[in-house]
């Protein structure tokens, strides 16, 4: 949980911060679909996650790559397309089709392949560099949830507690942006 916080943040400092662009246009557009992809989320559950207690689990992010002041531009932009990618193949699933409704499924896939549509040409300038230890250990991460998914059955409990995971990544992400905006406006009018 620290360690998605931390590269959300490296994220949006990056996006935001004077001199420290990614050299690719993240619009506001991208922070709007990841508004709305938030609350579609929430519109998506289906049972209470209190029912689901028994079945929580920590999908534990490595420790070590938690600080985020030591991510660079490169590793930030494979650990957030990585996010992505892996985000929206897992509600890409057959699995998943069954566990959701499907209007509400399609408009977040249609997000999620917005956003990683927006973040391709940030991948693209990075592209030669080594491959980022941070996007390998978000695709573990992601990997460790399919198993879960899988060893739990593809339980509604099982895709409750996966979805309320997400949904908490997305909306850290979002109050991160509000306040990063909220220091550069007072910045600014200082």
């Amino acid at each position: 949980m620290a360690f998605v916080l931390s590269l959300l943040l490296a994220l949006v400092v990056f996006s935001y911060s004077p001199g420290g662009s990614l050299g690719c246009d993240l619009s506001q557009n991208h922070v709007h679909i990841s508004r709305k992809n938030l609350v579609l989320l929430r519109q998506m559950k289906r049972i209470s996650p209190s029912f689901c207690l028994k079945d929580r689990k920590d999908f534990e992010f490595p420790q070590e790559l938690v600080d985020s002041s030591q991510l660079q531009k490169a590793q930030v932009i494979s650990g957030l397309h990585e996010m992505l990618q892996q985000t929206f193949l897992l509600f890409h699933t057959e699995r998943s089709s069954a566990a959701w409704d499907s209007t509400l499924l399609d408009k977040l896939r249609s997000g999620l392949h917005q956003l990683l549509e927006d973040l391709d040409p940030c991948l693209v300038q990075v592209m030669g560099e080594q491959a980022s230890a941070l996007g390998m250990a978000v695709k573990r991460y992601f990997e460790g949830i399919h198993l879960y998914l899988k060893e739990k059955k593809y339980s509604d409990c099982a895709w409750e507690i996966v979805r309320v995971e997400i949904t908490r990544h997305l909306s850290l992400s979002m109050n991160l942006q509000k306040r990063l905006r909220f220091m550069d406006a007072y910045l600014v009018s200082s």
